[in-house]
């Protein structure tokens, strides 16, 4: 039976006020607020009712399952976190979801230690686990599975946006790919495995142990992957570094790159619909489709 996904990503919310410390002002968050005081900040002038609407879009059409790349925030404070579980609906929206976090979501050491995203996104973070840890965890939907990875850790200079996924996590992922019944296996983290043309991410903006993770994707028997954290959205049926599609959503509230992806899984073809936000019409609109084959690793 065929499924419909939508998967949005960087949506890059913010709030007032936020609770300050001490301890902000001589970490990256000073300079990530900097960064979007007065840079890309004003970009996402309209993220809130983007969001609105979106959720709206996606009640409209039907969506079985809602996946949400990471990046929810700008600054990785408790309250941006709230404001943005609240804008999509993640206690309310009659709609199960899967959300994992972004670099932005733990722009801080005491942001990643905080739990903060797994509090306000429990909902959509239920599923099948190894023990009792927070990831990776898995979402069954018809005959395929979801799988959530953390890559995002609080980095300390100004410069890193880049994470990784810890050894412990890494044992954990390779058990639960072997224990799920068969079926497509769709991996999401927040970070990709190769750039729109085709190179790799800066080590300092990518996934730092990213060969260790694909290879135990690839030995698991993942079928996809699907990422965010760069905002131009893009895909590759054969990519460098994996033997696997994978689709960047983009941004889905970034001034003139507001999108998310639509993708009706039938076996192993993928039929994929771009949507983007027009401020005229204040709604979505189709503006790109593509085709891919799954993976058959197994």
């Amino acid at each position: 039976m065929a499924i419909r996904l939508a998967h949005f990503s960087d949506i890059h919310v913010t709030t007032a006020p936020l609770h300050w410390t001490w301890g902000d002002w001589f970490s990256k968050r000073l300079t990530s607020w900097l960064n979007h005081a007065i840079g890309r900040g004003p970009q996402f002038a309209l993220a809130d009712e983007i969001v609105r609407c979106l959720m709206d879009d996606l009640v409209q059409r039907g969506i079985d399952h809602v996946v949400f790349s990471g990046d929810a925030t700008a600054l990785g404070f408790e309250e941006e976190v709230r404001h943005a579980a609240g804008l999509l609906r993640v206690d309310t929206l009659p709609i199960p979801g899967l959300a994992v976090p972004g670099n932005h979501d733990y722009c801080t050491w005491a942001a990643a230690e905080s739990g903060a995203f797994e509090r306000h996104f429990a909902p959509w973070q239920q599923g099948r686990r190894i023990g009792d840890f927070a990831y990776p965890f898995a979402q069954a939907i018809g005959d395929a599975w979801l799988i959530g990875v953390n890559g995002a850790t609080g980095n300390r200079w100004s410069w890193d946006a880049g994470g990784a996924v810890a050894p412990d996590q890494l044992d954990r992922l390779r058990q639960l790919l072997d224990s799920l019944p068969a079926g497509i296996k769709i991996l999401v983290v927040h970070f990709p495995v190769c750039l729109a043309g085709g190179g790799f991410e800066w080590y300092c903006r990518g996934l730092r142990n990213l060969d260790e993770i694909v290879a135990i994707a690839q030995a698991g028997g993942v079928n996809l992957w699907l990422h965010g954290h760069r905002h131009t959205p893009y895909y590759h049926q054969s990519p460098n570094g994996a033997p696997f599609p994978v689709i960047c959503a983009g941004t889905a509230t970034q001034r003139d790159l507001w999108s998310y992806g639509e993708y009706v899984i039938d076996g192993a073809r993928l039929l994929a619909t771009r949507r983007q936000y027009d401020p005229e019409t204040k709604a979505f609109h189709n503006v790109e489709s593509f085709e891919l084959i799954l993976a058959t690793i197994n």
